[in-house]
């Protein structure tokens, strides 16, 4: 296998923000620059006292093919279930329709019960949610505590938003402390997929509880190079 000789004399790599180092255009030389994959931080939401709904209407747009959001934290007012919708007038209405499948795995503190199962409840049909729900938001978890050490985090990915041809697919993986009645106390792990039912542009998001607000939390949206 041949060995790539680096010119030492063609050299810039001085540090910068959010760059990496690369071969040079030449192949003989080193530089900073852009990496594919990169995360590039567009904003950052905190929520530190109740919020019914957490709104992210700006920064998702046809720059990124793909944006990502890390919900970070998210600390309910009750026990309850995380959700997000989406939008495509800035967040204005969240009224689109969405087509979604979960699943998920959990596990019990107390070692007694172990699962893997579909979420059959937890389905939107075209923007129908098989628990009732009169919104059309779409789940993300099953039910977070609310006590003081509880927490969800979910990392959602929403590709080709500005897309005006197809479907906008989008999924979640979320880990939470859940909390029922004593011994539901459980590590989850959850699974959420599906499309935002529009050729439209979608361009804005929305997160809330099913059940009371979110009381604390960081929501971070990325856009992916």
């Amino acid at each position: 296998m041949a060995l790539s000789k680096v010119n030492f004399n063609s050299m810039n790599v001085t540090p910068a923000a959010s760059k990496a180092i690369k071969f040079n255009s030449s192949n003989n030389g080193l530089e900073t620059g852009d990496l594919g994959g990169n995360l590039v931080l567009i904003s950052t939401t905190t929520v530190s006292s109740s919020s019914s709904t957490v709104n992210i209407t700006s920064g998702i747009d046809s720059t990124y093919k793909e944006y990502i959001i890390k919900a970070i934290n998210i600390h309910p007012s009750a026990n309850s279930q995380f959700m997000i919708h989406f939008s495509v007038d800035g967040g204005s209405n969240f009224n689109t329709n969405m087509q979604t499948a979960a699943f998920q795995v959990y596990h019990t503190e107390n070692d007694g019960s172990t699962q893997l199962n579909y979420r059959a409840g937890d389905d939107l049909t075209n923007g129908t949610n098989g628990d009732g729900d009169t919104s059309t938001y779409a789940f993300l978890s099953n039910t977070i505590g609310n006590d003081a050490k509880m927490c969800g985090d979910s990392i959602i990915h929403l590709f080709d938003p500005s897309n005006t041809t197809f479907v906008k697919n989008f999924m979640a993986k979320t880990q939470i402390y859940m909390d029922r009645d004593s011994p539901q106390l459980a590590s989850v792990i959850q699974y959420y997929a599906g499309y935002v039912n529009t050729t439209s542009a979608v361009n804005a998001v929305s997160f809330k509880m099913f059940e009371g607000t979110i009381d604390s939390g960081t929501f971070k949206l990325y856009g992916v190079k």
